[in-house]
């Protein structure tokens, strides 16, 4: 990462530490079973760490709209708990093997495992919103629950397929990854009881952080380097992801060029990496992917523009600037 996207993060964690290790002290506590193996996995998958971007992001919300209780932990760790379990399915679905840096869950315990302690930590999040005993909160969780899950099958959809348009693969990431971004920002403002104004603009800020991010991740897997991103580079091709950069290289590329990105597409075909690599970098995909992504982090500033001045919206506005500025 950059020396400026580092101290960037730092500063946003800093605003919000107390509220990280309170955090964290609910997903130890949270997590726990009496099943060994629920144990051991779970315990994998939270201590690799990760960016927690969407806890911080119910965190930063709250308290950008003034809430003072302790709700907002709870809620951050579901909401965690929630993105931990698509992880677990996720690696199983795409046959990963490498997730921040370390083997995969179902690279080290198999997939089998991976399946049921992600339906686990899925109903102990449902365990825990119920606890919190407000309709509308499980309402949106619920709600985005369900969408991320429609989102996964359609990504499901597009494998292979040369011929998904910008249009079909944004809708994609409207529901798979923005979904959760969403319902976290909104949660925040939510429970410290902002107006219906201040709800929807925190919504729609989660809603185009969440784009944003998603898009930095496309060009990342081509542009990144394994050790920073904590992943394969290479990836979606592998797996026969068209995002944004092959869509638009099918769009913009040579006849010889866009017969590659079919067949890699169509036969998850990783061999070519470099030559594809090339061709979407001559042809601009990479910094129309980027600028897509800049547009997104705009807007998600722009719609938090009428909340009141604080430490936690100037927060919210540099984690703008570290989703596209980020190096993994």
């Amino acid at each position: 990462m950059s020396v400026a996207a580092n101290q960037t993060q730092n500063t946003i964690i800093h605003s919000i530490a107390g509220d990280m290790d309170a955090v964290n002290a609910v997903i130890r506590r949270e997590l726990h079973s009496e099943v060994p193996l629920v144990n051991q996995i779970a315990e994998y998958i939270i201590s690799a760490g990760g960016k927690r971007i969407r806890p911080v992001l119910v965190l930063l919300t709250a308290n950008a709209c003034g809430y003072s209780g302790n709700y907002h932990h709870l809620l951050a760790a579901v909401i965690e708990f929630i993105h931990t379990a698509t992880l677990l399915h996720d690696d199983v679905v795409d046959e990963s093997s490498l997730r921040r840096g370390r083997q995969t869950a179902n690279a080290l315990f198999g997939n089998a495992a991976s399946v049921l302690v992600g339906d686990f930590v899925y109903s102990r999040a449902f365990q825990m919103m119920v606890s919190i005993g407000d309709m509308r909160v499980m309402q949106i969780l619920a709600d985005a629950t369900n969408v991320i899950a429609e989102g996964e099958v359609l990504q499901l959809l597009n494998m292979h397929d040369p011929d998904v348009t910008e249009a079909r693969y944004l809708q994609v990431i409207r529901s798979k990854t923005a979904k959760l971004f969403e319902a976290a920002a909104e949660l925040g403002a939510l429970i410290a009881g902002a107006s219906e104004e201040q709800i929807e603009a925190c919504a729609e800020y989660g809603r185009s952080l969440g784009t944003a991010f998603q898009l930095v991740d496309d060009v990342l897997d081509y542009s990144g380097v394994a050790s920073d991103i904590g992943k394969n580079v290479g990836d979606d091709l592998r797996e026969g992801k068209p995002t944004l950069p092959l869509i638009y290289l099918m769009q913009h590329g040579t006849p010889e060029q866009r017969q590659l990105v079919r067949t890699c597409i169509e036969n998850g075909d990783e061999t070519h990496f470099n030559d594809i690599l090339a061709a979407i970098t001559q042809c601009g995909a990479l910094d129309y992917t980027k600028h897509q992504a800049e547009l997104a982090a705009q807007r998600a500033s722009s719609a938090i523009a009428t909340l009141p001045n604080s430490q936690f919206k100037d927060s919210l506005l540099k984690l703008s600037t570290f989703a596209v500025d980020r190096n993994h």
